[in-house]
């Protein structure tokens, strides 16, 4: 069922950008954009969807944040993978935007699908209420600045030169800007649409994003770069901490479980409308990719 609706919302949201971006001169930054959001698995979008599903909000009204997420996840990537950053060459399993083009085009791509990102949510298509697209706009700012998944990354590169490795309790806190952040905010966006109670989706998804995250160290290890469509191997490599540097293979995995575990029973308060969300939270440390 899970992965049915995935497809399902992926679709949906690959279709909405179709039309926004139709409105876009026909330029390399332009380009740059659509490369950008296409492909992947849009869990981030997907979790607007469900959670606005979950509190009888319409898909066609859900569809506007859904793709703001997504965008502002784009732009993230696009700038990670540059070589003042992470200089990576595929995403994707495709090459990286300033692969594909140049440096300077992936800098105003990334710079144009934050824009976008923002706009979409002011948009009232979004919510006829200025109150509502108001909070899903500053909530959407915080989780992506520098109190969310910029503070991650900038804590990340500065660990890269630290003398020291990370603690555990810091590549915790440091996640859950990095990768957390957006993730938090994707979940609770459906509740923040009908405006109703955060806490329910608020304690899945950070047990969600840090499982997500865990997923990830353990893919670094244990993934092959063709299935998961990136270099891997890179974070032992450079030295770097992580949860399996840390648990070791068979205890980040365990509590990987753990969280998945507790992200389930926090929807408790939804029943088996909610179980849906629980197969995602399963599937994220199942993923091969």
């Amino acid at each position: 069922m899970f992965r049915s609706s995935l497809e399902a919302g992926a679709g949906a949201v690959a279709a909405h950008f179709d039309v926004v971006l139709s409105g876009f001169a026909d330029l390399p930054v332009s380009r740059a954009m659509r490369y950008a959001v296409t492909g992947g698995k849009g869990l981030r979008g997907w979790l607007v969807l469900e959670s606005a599903r979950l509190h009888e909000v319409s898909e066609a009204r859900a569809l506007w944040p859904a793709c703001a997420i997504e965008a502002i996840h784009a732009y993230s990537l696009v700038h990670d993978d540059l070589p003042c950053m992470d200089d990576d060459d595929l995403r994707r399993g495709l090459p990286t935007v300033h692969r594909k083009w140049d440096e300077a085009t992936a800098v105003l791509a990334g710079d144009a699908l934050q824009a976008l990102g923002f706009e979409m949510l002011a948009d009232p298509r979004c919510h006829d209420r200025a109150e509502v697209r108001a909070d899903l706009t500053l909530s959407l700012a915080q989780a992506a600045g520098a109190r969310g998944m910029v503070l991650g990354q900038a804590l990340d590169m500065a660990a890269e030169s630290a003398t020291a490795p990370l603690t555990l309790d810091e590549i915790t806190a440091l996640q859950a800007g990095k990768t957390g952040a957006l993730i938090l905010w994707s979940a609770q966006a459906g509740a923040r649409l009908a405006e109703a109670e955060l806490a329910p989706l608020t304690a899945y998804a950070q047990r969600l994003g840090l499982a997500f995250q865990i997923a990830d160290d353990i893919l670094d290890v244990e993934g092959d770069a063709a299935e998961v469509g990136k270099a891997v191997g890179k974070d032992a490599d450079r030295g770097k901490a992580t949860f399996v540097s840390h648990l070791g293979l068979d205890g980040a995995k365990s509590r990987a479980q753990t969280l998945v575990t507790e992200a389930c029973d926090a929807l408790s308060p939804y029943g088996t409308r909610a179980d849906t969300l629980r197969e995602a939270a399963r599937f994220v440390i199942s993923r091969r990719n």
